[in-house]
């Protein structure tokens, strides 16, 4: 399919080809997310360019067996993963087919996940609005359970959208802020939208009526894993609206940790010693750290009285049997606070 794909644009040093593809509703088979029962990524790649970024290994997907072709590039390179962006040609026709397929299963009601691996509003959307013909696909129809993950301020423009999806399904939305530290994004997440746009944009879809809340994630060992910093986060969160605060720690999958230690060696040499520790023979972080962590999102969200989303999900439980339809309608009751507690 990689070879296949035809030019669609250029931007700076990155560039976009379109990828014919049998589906975008994708089942999900990750022992990780097992609540997860399906995923759908409209584009393949992202901009953004997050040295984190644990979604690299899946271009390697697109690696042909033999090696690259004459002016094709290597799928293997972790840096690829940001300069050839694929871009899933008829999605929305796609979704409203495989829809109707679950709804003739009885299968609707299943968790959609929409950004799992790359981002639905990358810059490459305000120009070719794929993701938007989804939500337009998601808006007419109900019964839905959906989340979505983004660190992109232009969600924003498919409110209209978002709220109509809303009245009708379950629908959680999570913007994900790293650090509030401008210079330090930069750094991190080199072509994503500032972290105070991201916190403004958290106020716009909460006035909207939307359940919204702020991801800190990934924790990053010595750079934002301290009380300090998640404590700045989460009082940010709340001042901005967020209905709820999650934090998870970093993972270092083998495909982003030589962009992450290089990350680490240029801007935080001292703590190249700590990482080869942590991560010398484990992806994950250790079950004790990971508790500390924890506990300490769970205080945070007491002090600033934000609700506590499940680590293992985009839609809690609670969400799914207690949250009608119709979140828009700018509920913020007690009892509804308490939905993700």
């Amino acid at each position: 399919m990689a070879a296949e794909a035809g030019p669609l644009d250029d931007g700076h040093l990155v560039e976009f080809a379109g990828m014919k593809v049998g589906s975008v509703l994708n089942k999900s088979v990750s022992k990780r997310m097992r609540w997860m029962a399906w995923s759908i990524n409209p584009y393949r790649g992202c901009e953004f360019g997050c040295r984190y970024c644990y979604a690299r290994y899946t271009h390697t997907f697109l690696a042909p067996k033999d090696g690259p072709g004459e002016g094709q590039p290597d799928f293997h390179d972790p840096e690829v993963f940001e300069r050839k962006i694929f871009v899933k040609e008829n999605a929305a026709w796609l979704l409203e087919q495989e829809l109707r397929q679950l709804e003739r299963q009885g299968r609707i009601a299943e968790e959609i996940a929409l950004g799992t691996a790359t981002d639905p509003w990358q810059p490459i959307e305000r120009k070719l609005r794929v993701t938007r013909s989804l939500l337009e696909v998601l808006a007419r129809r109900s019964g839905l359970r959906v989340g979505m993950v983004t660190k992109s301020a232009l969600i924003a423009r498919d409110i209209d959208l978002l709220e109509q999806i809303a009245r009708k399904s379950t629908l959680v939305v999570h913007i994900t802020i790293t650090t509030p530290d401008v210079e330090l994004a930069r750094k991190l997440e080199p072509r994503a939208p500032r972290p105070d746009l991201r916190l403004a944009t958290v106020r716009k879809l909460r006035d909207a009526g939307i359940w919204v809340g702020v991801l800190n994630s990934p924790l990053l060992p010595g750079i934002t894993d301290g009380l300090a910093e998640m404590d700045r986060m989460a009082r940010l969160a709340s001042e901005h609206g967020a209905c709820f605060f999650a934090a998870n720690p970093l993972f270092l999958k083998p495909c982003s940790r030589p962009t992450y230690l290089s990350f680490v060696r240029e801007h935080f040499p001292a703590l190249e010693p700590e990482y080869a520790r942590r991560f010398q023979d484990r992806e994950f972080a250790e079950t004790a750290y990971a508790a500390r962590l924890s506990a300490m999102v769970t205080a945070l969200c007491r002090k600033y009285h934000l609700n506590k989303r499940s680590m293992d999900s985009l839609l809690s439980s609670e969400v799914a049997l207690k949250m009608p339809p119709g979140i828009a309608e700018r509920d913020t009751a007690p009892g509804q606070a308490r939905l993700f507690g």
